[in-house]
Parts: structure tokens; C-alpha cells; sequence
């Protein structure tokens, strides 16, 4: 009798899909974990990643992650704010650029908000904050953003040299709404492992 039966192969099949659901839910309460801290403190800079913007307007989500940059700096945690975040289809203006004016408009100095260059996904803006960093001793950077994108941030600022703390935007819609922010989370269980795998 050969040793893959049916019944066998079933078992093994239904062994390996606990496995994974089990492992899928060990990574959704790590992201949870990691987005219900705020380690807000001293850094080299505030990054805040960019969300959609409409015709030069911050997006619901976008404006509560600059929100919450301005109230870092005004704080006194970072001499200065990096702003990231790509061009939308059919945008002519970057998320960064539209980041940079709005915290201009907030009152934050000229030479204390930079947008960065447009990048096309996480890894990419991150890359661009290890670029700016470039020949700097001290690489401690404030992460700001949604709190189910936390853990991935980590991953990758550290992968690419950077020293991370992580401060979630509190007033975010996206938090505010429990279905939404659940989804965003249970999403980042398939996310987590992706970014740790082929770092995107």
C-alpha cells in the first residue's frame, strides 16, 4: 500500500491549512501589538508616510497622520518632518509635495518640512529616507502612520539601517471605524510575511 493515501494526503492537508491559520493569527496580533504602542521620543526625524491626497488635499487618513507629525515636532521630538508618498494616477502632485504643504499651512518652518521624492510603495519611501539619512552617524527616525502598518514599517527601516520608533496616528479614521481597522489588520497577516520574505 503506498504511503500517501487518501486519507492521508487529507490529514496532511489539514494539518498544514491549522498550521497556517494558526501562524496567519500569530502575525495579526503581532501588527496589533505593534500599532497599540506609541514610542513616541526624541529621533532624528519624523517620517510620515503618505496616504491619498485629492487635488492637493490630504485625504481624511493622510490629514490625521500630518496631524499628528505637527504635534510630534511642536513637541520637540525631531528638528524635522520627512514627508513620503507617490503620485495617484491622473495626480500631478505627489502625496509628499501635498504632505509638505499642508504642514507648511499648519505652521511648521519651510526648513523643518521636506518632501521627499515620490515613491511607489512602502519599501520604496522608506528607501528614500535611508537615501536622505546618507552619511549621518545617528539614523533614529519617527514613524508615523496607521497603526496596522507599524510592523512592517519596523521591518523595513531596520532592514534598510534605519534605527525605527513607531507612533501611530491616533485620530485616524481608519482607527476610529473597528470593521475598517480589523480588515486592515487581518490583511497585514498575509502583508507581515511578504515584507519579510522579499522585503516589499
Amino acid at each position: 500500500m503506498p504511503f500517501w493515501t487518501v486519507r492521508r494526503r487529507l490529514a496532511a492537508a489539514a494539518v498544514l491549512a491549522i498550521a497556517l491559520a494558526f501562524a496567519w493569527a500569530a502575525v495579526v496580533v503581532a501588527a496589533a501589538l505593534a500599532g497599540a504602542r506609541d514610542q513616541a521620543r526624541n529621533a532624528d526625524a519624523i517620517v510620515v508616510l503618505g496616504a491619498a491626497q485629492y487635488n492637493g488635499r490630504p485625504s481624511p487618513v493622510f490629514r490625521a497622520r500630518l496631524d499628528h507629525a505637527a504635534a510630534l515636532y511642536q513637541r520637540g521630538l525631531a528638528p524635522v518632518v520627512l514627508v513620503t508618498g507617490g503620485v495617484g494616477a491622473g495626480d500631478t502632485l505627489s502625496e509628499s509635495e501635498v504632505g509638505r504643504r499642508y504642514l507648511a499651512k499648519a505652521g511648521l518652518p519651510d526648513g523643518a518640512v521636506l518632501a521627499l521624492p515620490a515613491g511607489t510603495s512602502t519599501s520604496a519611501s522608506l528607501a528614500g529616507v535611508a537615501r536622505w539619512f546618507s552619511g549621518r552617524d545617528s539614523r533614529r527616525v519617527l514613524l508615523v502612520s496607521d497603526g496596522f502598518h507599524m510592523l512592517r514599517l519596523q521591518i523595513i527601516a531596520t532592514r534598510l539601517g534605519l534605527v525605527p520608533f513607531t507612533s501611530p496616528a491616533a485620530n485616524s479614521p481608519i482607527r476610529a471605524n473597528p470593521r475598517r481597522n480589523a480588515a486592515f489588520f487581518f490583511a497585514e497577516g498575509f502583508k507581515v510575511p511578504i515584507t519579510w520574505l522579499f522585503n516589499r
